[in-house]
C-alpha cells in the first residue's frame, strides 16, 4: 500500500513538475510574444512628429489617422514588419491599404510639401510673431487678421484667399470657392455652401491646406467617380493624405508603340477635357513633369499630381478674374510651388496645356515608336505643338490630328482593361 501510495505520490509528484513545467514554458513563451508584439507595435509606431500631428490644425486633417494606427494603412516597406519608417525627407511614398484587413490596395501617401518645405514655412510662422522664443504654429496662424476674418464669414469668398499662392486659386471664382466647401470631406457635415458647419479647427486646416498644396482639395471636389481625370481621395493624418496608387509616366517611356499610343491618346483626351467639360471650367497646368500624370492598373490615364493645376471659371466675368491691390500675409508665403508667378488670369488659355504636354511629356512617350512615315508626321506635329501654337483654334487642329494618327494603334487586350466594353467585343485581332 505504501509502494503503491510512494509510486502514486511519485507519478503525482512528477506531474505535478510537468505541469509546473508546462506552466513556466507557457509563461516564458507568453514573455516572448507580448516582447515580440511591443517590438512590431514599435516599428509601426509613426510619432507625431512624422505624421505632422505635431503641427494640427495646420496641417490637412485626422481622417485617415485610425487606418494608420490600426495598421490598415502601410508604406510598402512595412510588409516586413520589422523594417522601420521610410525617410521623411520623401515627398511621397507608396503603400498599401485595407477596409477589411485581408484585401489590400495600392494607395500614395503624400506630403503636402517637403519636409525642409514645411520647416521653412514652420520658422518663418514663428519669428512673424516672436523670434526670440519657440512657438505654436496653430496659435500664430489663429492671430492672423485673415483667420479672423475666416472665423466670423458665413460663406468663403474671394476675399478670404486673396493673394495665396498655390496656382489652384490664382483666378478664384465664388462657384468655385462654394464647390470646395460644399464638398469639403475633411468634414462630417458637408453639402452647404456656407461655412457654418465648419468648427474653427475645419477652417484653419482648410486654409492652410489651401495655402500650401490645393492637390488634395483638387481630388475632392473633382471626384473620379464623376469622371473627373483624378485618382480617388482617401483620406488625411497631419500633413500626408493618401489616394489611390498611380503609376508616372516615366515606366512606361519604353514601351511598345500600342501602350505609347494609347497613353498619349488619353493624355491628349484628358487636355481636351480640361477646357471642355460640363461645369465650363478651364483646368490649366502651371508646369508639367514626368510625376504630373500616371496610369492606374487598368490602364487608365490620370493626373497625378495636381499641386500645379489652376482654374478658371468660364462662367465668370472676364474682369473679375484681374487681382489687383492684393494684400500679402503669412499665408501668402506658404505654398510649395512658385511655378504660377509669372502668370496671370487674363492671358492664360486652353493652347497653354497643350504646349506643355506636347513639349515634356509626349516626345518621350512616342520617340522612335513608329514606321518611318507615321514618326515623321507625328514629330512634325509635335514641333508645331511646341512653338507655333498661339490660340486655341490652332491647339485644336493639331490635337485632333495627333488624335487621328494615334487612334488606329491603339489595340485591345488585357492592357486597356479601362476601354470596357469596346475592347471586350472588338472585332479586331
Amino acid at each position: 500500500m505504501e509502494t503503491c501510495i510512494y509510486l502514486f505520490s511519485k507519478i503525482n509528484g512528477q506531474f505535478v513538475l510537468m505541469l509546473l513545467f508546462s506552466l513556466a514554458k507557457k509563461e516564458h513563451l507568453g514573455a516572448s510574444s507580448v516582447n515580440l508584439e511591443s517590438k512590431l507595435q514599435s516599428s509601426y509606431n509613426f510619432g507625431k512628429s512624422f505624421l505632422g500631428l505635431d503641427k494640427c490644425n495646420a496641417c490637412i486633417g485626422t481622417s485617415a489617422c485610425k487606418k494608420f494606427f490600426k495598421e490598415e494603412l502601410r508604406f510598402d516597406s512595412w510588409l516586413a514588419p520589422h523594417l522601420q519608417l521610410p525617410p521623411d525627407s520623401l515627398q511621397n511614398y507608396s503603400g498599401n491599404y485595407t477596409d477589411d484587413g485581408e484585401a489590400w490596395k495600392p494607395v500614395e501617401i503624400f506630403r503636402l510639401a517637403s519636409k525642409h518645405q514645411h520647416d521653412m514655412a514652420d520658422k518663418m510662422i514663428c519669428n512673424s510673431r516672436n523670434p526670440c522664443k519657440t512657438c505654436s504654429i496653430e496659435m500664430v496662424l489663429r492671430k492672423t487678421q485673415r483667420f479672423q476674418k475666416w472665423l466670423k464669414a458665413k460663406r468663403l469668398t474671394p476675399e478670404l484667399v486673396q493673394s495665396l499662392q498655390t496656382p489652384f486659386l490664382l483666378c478664384p471664382s465664388q462657384r468655385l470657392l462654394d464647390r470646395i466647401v460644399r464638398r469639403y470631406t475633411e468634414v462630417f457635415d458637408a453639402g452647404s455652401v456656407y461655412m457654418t458647419h465648419l468648427t474653427d479647427k475645419d477652417k484653419l486646416r482648410l486654409l492652410y491646406t489651401l495655402s500650401v498644396n490645393a492637390h488634395p482639395i483638387v481630388l475632392q471636389i473633382f471626384p473620379g467617380a464623376e469622371g473627373w481625370p483624378f485618382p480617388k481621395y482617401l483620406g488625411s493624418c497631419g500633413r500626408l493624405f493618401l489616394s489611390t496608387s498611380i503609376m508616372p509616366l516615366t515606366a512606361f517611356y519604353s514601351s511598345p508603340p500600342d501602350t505609347a499610343a494609347d497613353l498619349a491618346y488619353q493624355l491628349l483626351q484628358i487636355i481636351h477635357y480640361l477646357r471642355n467639360n460640363d461645369l465650363n471650367y478651364l483646368f490649366y497646368f502651371t508646369d508639367v513633369d514626368v510625376g504630373t500624370f500616371g496610369t492606374y492598373s487598368d490602364g487608365r490615364v490620370f493626373i497625378r499630381n495636381a499641386s500645379r493645376l489652376g482654374v478658371i471659371d468660364l462662367q465668370q466675368n472676364e474682369s473679375e478674374n484681374v487681382r489687383t491691390n492684393e494684400e500679402s500675409d503669412i499665408f501668402s508665403f506658404l505654398s510649395s510651388d512658385t511655378s504660377s508667378k509669372h502668370l496671370s488670369c487674363e492671358n492664360i488659355n486652353a493652347a497653354h496645356n497643350l504646349v506643355l504636354v506636347c513639349k515634356e511629356l509626349l516626345p518621350r512617350l512616342l520617340f522612335q515608336k513608329f514606321p518611318n512615315a507615321i514618326q515623321q508626321e507625328i514629330d512634325h506635329y509635335l514641333s508645331d505643338c511646341t512653338n507655333n501654337v498661339s490660340n486655341d483654334l490652332e491647339a485644336q487642329k493639331i490635337l485632333n490630328k495627333l488624335m487621328k494618327i494615334l487612334h488606329p494603334w491603339q489595340t485591345c487586350d488585357a492592357r486597356f482593361a479601362y476601354r470596357y466594353p469596346e475592347c471586350r467585343y472588338s472585332t479586331k485581332p
